[in-house]
């Protein structure tokens, strides 16, 4: 009688360097084959020490850090920041600063969800839309770097406003991307998105449920990819969003179970009309006037402490502050999306195949930068 046969499972490496990872990201997976029995993410790679760093610098010195934090939509990181210092402050902002934010953060969206999708796309073997998206986010990085100078770190928001104006023509090329893009995105849509072939590798894989995405803390596209409806800008709104007309995209299980890799696709892809939509409106109501607050060289907020939250792509970012009166923060602490996300890789990764684990991480958009402060 032959010796029962006696199997193991498998450690293996993906990463640090795997290129599905967008990042420098190590999972540890055991594996029973192609079959994933255990994922346990590694972050710390790009740890940099910014919340240190915040206590060294200036609060207008540290503006620059915060576009490192997430560089895909680093407009969006500087609001988060100077709102939360603003609010420590107790400043008022002028109302054409207000709208010039909202125009460039949305403008940022629209970049960071295209290459979202784009990534995705693209890790599941569909080069194309990823150059076809590639080629459009110039676009917006031609706006950006009309308005800054910039392409990709802007440094353009700062604490009491902006710092420059909107430039001559930048209005005119705006409404002229958006006519553009509106249909781009149709024609990525009948390219990938409604593509069989894309649907059969995201639909049904990796479902959240809605109780599993809040027990879990998810945030942004991840969490309403699971059907709940929670977005900072209606739920908490901040700056000019509540004079904006704009929906809330969710997760619905349209191609397979609500809370899949498909669902949480589809909310980027209908979110980027819902900015089109608001930069359209801005464009329209704009105010003249100031674009910055008067602001002292050197800043000393009064003691005390704040949090505030702004909706990034990447969802729920919020800045808790602690300020001692000095010219630095004594204390400051990031909460990101991208940190929840992985969160939940473990969970939901078990039981599926080593390939849908690449779908999975280009599902939840996670960037590296914001795992590592």
């Amino acid at each position: 009688m032959s010796a029962a046969l006696k199997t193991e499972f498998l450690t293996i490496n993906m990463g640090p360097q795997h290129p599905s990872t967008h990042g420098v990201i190590r999972f540890i997976i055991k594996t029973d084959g192609e079959i994933i029995h255990e994922c346990d993410p590694d972050v710390g790679y790009l740890h940099r020490g910014i919340e240190k760093i915040a206590e060294t610098v200036s609060w207008q010195g540290f503006v620059p850090y915060t576009d490192r934090i997430d560089y895909v939509c680093s407009m969006n990181a500087n609001l988060s920041y100077c709102m939360a210092v603003e609010k420590l402050m107790g400043l008022e902002i002028p109302e054409r600063a207000e709208y010039i934010r909202v125009i460039v953060c949305e403008l940022n969206r629209i970049s960071s969800h295209a290459i979202a999708i784009g990534a995705a796309n693209m890790d599941m073997g569909a080069f194309t839309p990823f150059v076809h998206l590639l080629r459009e986010r110039e676009h917006i990085n031609d706006l950006l770097e009309m308005i800054c100078g910039a392409r990709l770190t802007y440094n353009y928001i700062c604490i009491g406003g902006v710092n420059y104006d909107l430039p001559v023509g930048f209005r005119a090329k705006t409404e002229e991307f958006l006519n553009h893009f509106e249909v781009v995105v149709e024609q990525i849509h009948r390219l990938i998105s409604y593509n069989r072939i894309f649907i059969k590798r995201f639909a049904n894989v990796a479902s959240v449920s809605p109780e599993m995405a809040m027990s879990y803390n998810l945030v942004g596209p991840n969490l309403r990819g699971s059907g709940v409806n929670f977005d900072v800008r209606k739920a908490e709104p901040y700056s000019v969003y509540p004079e904006l007309d704009f929906d809330i995209p969710l997760g619905d299980g349209c191609e397979g179970t609500l809370g899949d890799c498909y669902d949480r696709y589809m909310v980027r892809a209908k979110e980027i009309k819902e900015s089109i939509k608001i930069i359209r409106q801005c464009l329209e109501k704009i105010p003249e006037g100031e674009i910055k607050a008067v602001v002292k060289s050197v800043i000393k907020p009064p003691k005390g402490h704040v949090y505030f939250r702004t909706e990034t792509p990447r969802g729920d970012t919020g800045y808790f502050i602690y300020s001692d009166g000095q010219s630095s923060p004594y204390r400051l602490k990031i909460r990101t999306g991208s940190f929840t996300g992985m969160s939940i890789i473990p969970e939901i990764a078990k039981g599926v195949f080593i390939a849908d684990l690449v779908a999975i991480i280009g599902s939840l958009d996670i960037v590296a930068p914001e795992l590592d402060r």
